[in-house]
């Protein structure tokens, strides 16, 4: 798709600056832009970039000289990076799935599905799940019974979504999601070594090896509107309520959402982090790469988690956390750095000692 100059700033809701009727059929950076190509030179480092290229306009931060780095015309806006989330989607030629019900689907007959909803080949959409208009479901993609999924929502190769989940309007699911899978439950028939361990902080006398009873997963799952979870990630089943995912939050690859789990809306979970059965996180929190978050955990509104910590305790809303255990990121800061000078605070002592103690020789 091609747009003028001028139709991409009266999307963005900004003036056109310069030529508006360049012809734009593509974004790109700065070094290696075409002639066609918007280059994406958001702040002056990038900027800097742009004579490597043939780029003749550009998205650029407000104030900036443009016609300075030799181009024809330009859009300036307060936060690009912002304008590229419309730019990017005007951009965006989707991934080519097919209109209508591919012949090799299985659509129970009970199933409904709305207006213009596309089904891709070798599809199963189980008894009773609803599907709702526009929706584009991929290939390979299982639906179980008694799904609810809103309109619009893009489905993409190897979901997998199980009995009793409801989805919002305009979810994304990438490749190979599971959604509704059985929790992560069971018990001993006496005290486990782990619950005697989490009681006495360490200490397991008394307990005997037992086998683990499986406990059902009951409670389904619960997402809002506008919700995307990334390639491999899963949200697991509650054990007698739903697990919950609020409106808007957006998730990352390989991410474990446990049973029971209530997110909050506008949240962020970055790549590989998990969080453990029956927590709650509050509203607009963001879970940074490869984070933990322990079972039974109360996070609060706008927590920020560092990457890479384990959340042991529960977080008062508005705090950011770093470090394992995760502490109050300054706290963990200033501890890492008298970490870091110990070795010479040792060495120092230790020459202190020995002149100390060639002294008290001396005496």
């Amino acid at each position: 798709m091609t747009y003028t100059l001028a139709e991409i700033a009266a999307a963005l809701g900004v003036e056109v600056q310069g030529d508006g009727s360049i012809q734009i059929d593509r974004v790109s950076e700065p070094a290696t832009a075409g002639s066609w190509d918007l280059a994406l030179a958001m702040k002056p480092d990038f900027a800097e970039q742009i004579g490597n290229g043939a780029a003749q306009a550009a998205l650029l931060w407000q104030g900036a000289d443009w016609q300075s780095y030799g181009l024809k015309g330009a859009i300036m806006m307060d936060r690009p990076r912002f304008g590229m989330a419309q730019l990017s989607a005007m951009m965006d030629q989707g991934q080519g799935y097919a209109a209508g019900i591919h012949p090799t689907a299985i659509i129970d007959p009970t199933a409904e599905l709305g207006e213009n909803v596309s089904v891709g080949p070798f599809t199963l959409i189980g008894a009773g799940t609803v599907i709702g208009a526009n929706s584009v479901i991929a290939s390979h993609v299982t639906i179980a019974p008694r799904v609810r999924i809103g309109e619009g929502a893009l489905i993409h190769p190897g979901v997998r979504i199980m009995a009793n989940t409801t989805i919002g309007a305009r979810a994304i699911l990438h490749g190979n999601v599971v959604i509704g899978g059985d929790g992560f439950s069971f018990v001993t028939p006496e005290k486990s070594a782990v619950e005697q361990v989490r009681s006495t902080l360490g200490d397991s006398t008394g307990t005997r090896a037992q086998a683990w009873a499986r406990i059902a997963s009951l409670g389904g799952v619960e997402i809002g509107d506008d919700v995307e979870v990334g390639a491999n990630s899963t949200i697991d089943q509650g054990s007698v309520r739903a697990t919950r995912v609020g409106s808007g939050t957006k998730i990352d690859n390989l991410v474990q959402v446990g049973h029971n789990v209530v997110i909050g809306h506008d949240c962020l979970l970055c790549a590989q982090a998990a969080v453990a059965g029956s927590t709650v996180i509050g509203n607009n929190c963001v879970l940074g790469g490869k984070s933990g978050v322990a079972d039974n955990i109360q996070i609060g509104d706008n927590v920020i988690i560092g990457a890479a910590s384990a959340v042991l305790s529960n977080v008062p809303a508005g705090r950011a956390m770093l470090g394992y255990p995760a502490v109050k990121m300054d706290t963990h800061i200033e501890t890492y750095k008298a970490l870091r000078r110990l070795p010479r605070l040792l060495r120092e002592f230790t020459d202190l000692k020995k002149t100390v103690s060639k002294n008290g020789l001396s005496d």
